[in-house]
């Protein structure tokens, strides 16, 4: 299944693309997509129904985050390997984890806002992937068994924030609006294999990244079982697990986003973004 939200920001309604690409209401199913209603149980008794008994959405709506009510957003760093030298970095022996706040959330297509005093935004396709049930203590062997399904991410970052201006990644993170997510979320039994999928991001119609999850350095089970010896996971949690080569950062000379770029960007079979970038006001 791919479920979303769509509807204006703050006031999305669950949804179902069906086969033909027809947005279906699933209000009269589940009050969101959301905590709970991303529980095992939940998504097999939606799978069971028939998406043309469905009301059909009219129109384009707005897309909102294919996730509400997000208690964590955990990020892992530096997890491509070609990513990771092309920042001058060695690969970590371990996965490098930090927090994007929630607030940062968006939908896959609103603008992308740089902060007041911005200089050095960035840009990073990532494969999210969302909790479907309580993760505490799992082994690799069980850990795929504890998503809900996978989505595209964009981890927007501010490298002066979150490199030159001491302490933690976060505050170059977490600005508003820099953690576009969806368009949907793609339950899990559609994808068979989370290390072999392409991604890529193109700013302004020019590609800059192009990868693929087999490069990475921890895999999508890796980072499941690892952070669940830390912290327990709760379903509606969304993992970003790293970026293929080709951000900003990473160019020669270093090139970062400015009002009025538009990145586009897409994972197989997980669907596309595009955001416009602006300055706040």
């Amino acid at each position: 299944m791919k479920l979303l939200r769509y509807g204006p920001a703050g006031e999305e309604k669950p949804g179902l693309l069906d086969a033909d690409g027809t947005i279906r209401d699933l209000s009269g199913e589940v009050d969101d997509v959301a905590g709970s209603a991303l529980m095992p149980e939940v998504l097999d008794r939606l799978r069971r129904i028939d998406p043309t008994s469905l009301p059909a959405v009219e129109g384009s709506p707005r897309l909102g985050p294919c996730v509400g009510q997000v208690g964590k957003f955990v990020a892992i760093g530096l997890n491509y390997y070609d990513h990771a030298r092309e920042t001058g970095m060695e690969p970590p022996k371990e996965p490098i984890v930090f927090s994007k706040y929630t607030s940062c959330i968006v939908g896959p297509n609103d603008d992308v806002v740089l902060p007041r005093g911005s200089v050095k935004g960035d840009w990073e396709v990532e494969l999210g992937f969302v909790i479907g049930k309580h993760t505490k203590y799992v082994s690799e062997a069980e850990a795929l068994d504890h998503i809900a399904g996978y989505c595209v991410v964009n981890d927007v970052s501010e490298r002066e924030f979150q490199i030159e201006r001491s302490g933690q990644w976060v505050k170059g993170k977490s600005c508003d609006t820099f953690g576009p997510t969806g368009p949907w979320l793609v339950t899990r039994d559609e994808v068979p294999d989370p290390q072999n999928l392409n991604l890529w991001l193109d700013l302004n119609g020019e590609r800059q990244q192009a990868g693929s999850t087999a490069t990475m350095i921890f895999p999508v089970a890796h980072i499941v079982s690892y952070l669940s010896q830390f912290m327990s996971l709760q379903p509606g949690d969304i993992v970003c697990t790293g970026t293929p080569p080709g951000v900003g950062l990473g160019q020669k000379p270093p090139r970062f986003l400015k009002a009025g770029d538009v990145m586009r960007l897409g994972i197989d079979g997980l669907g596309e973004q595009e955001s416009t970038v602006r300055a706040d006001a």
